[in-house]
């Protein structure tokens, strides 16, 4: 955990100023659309996904609050990715030169944000690699347990039980698998002992279990953060 200093949140509620609020299923930018806008989701559950040739969509991560939204729009004039709200959303828009002032006045901040970036490489690294070499089971458990965990991070008092709040089409789009399929491995997955299901929420009722099915490995955890700079 990385202590930011007065002058630090600051600059960050600066870029938090305006407020724009979207229902579920609306869409905050569509992909190749001119874009120079970055956001911060600060509440909701939103997702980022691109068209496929065959007009299949893929589904390249969930976001929560406090997630960065948009980051590819710093170095491209057109979006690589459509972000659409899962929830009611309040996302808080700000400029590209915006990022540039607060980079250059604190470099703590930039370099948060490459720690950021970095997180998120590693996690998409993993989802690429288990569409390509993991079981289908292997992929549902690791999105249940991915879910889970980033919504602890918000709320401590998550724990083996939560609202899922993701369709079966949802997970099949991020885990390379029709609905049907999804539906299939979540009953083998209760059949197994390793989780429960009822009307919506979802419990892990063996986590070590379900872990060790999803190969998974918590992208946020272990974080080795001494390299930042110092605070001034």
């Amino acid at each position: 955990m990385v202590e930011l200093t007065t002058q630090e949140r600051g600059a960050l509620d600066r870029l938090e100023e305006r407020e724009r609020a979207l229902k579920r299923s609306m869409t905050l930018q569509r992909e190749n659309d001119r874009a120079n806008e970055i956001y911060i989701l600060r509440r909701g559950t939103m997702m980022s996904s691109v068209l496929l040739h065959d007009g299949s969509r893929q589904i390249l991560r969930f976001h929560f609050a406090g997630d960065l939204l948009a980051v590819s729009n710093i170095i491209y004039s057109d979006a690589t990715e459509t972000i659409t709200a899962l929830t009611d959303c309040v996302v808080c828009p700000f400029e590209r030169t915006a990022l540039s002032t607060v980079m250059l006045e604190h470099p703590r901040i930039a370099a948060l944000i490459l720690v950021y970036n970095q997180i998120e490489r590693a996690a998409l690294t993993d989802r690429l690699a288990a569409l390509g070499r993991t079981s289908a089971k292997a992929r549902v458990a690791a999105m249940l347990i991915e879910i889970r965990n980033r919504m602890r991070t918000l709320d401590r008092s998550v724990s083996t039980s939560f609202v899922l709040g993701l369709t079966q089409e949802e997970i099949g789009d991020a885990t390379g698998l029709t609905a049907v399929h999804v539906n299939r491995m979540l009953r083998q997955l209760e059949d197994e002992g390793l989780i429960a299901r009822e009307a919506g929420r979802v419990e892990f009722l063996n986590e070590r279990g379900l872990t060790r099915s999803a190969n998974f490995v918590d992208r946020y955890a272990g974080l080795d953060l001494g390299w930042l700079p110092a605070a001034r």
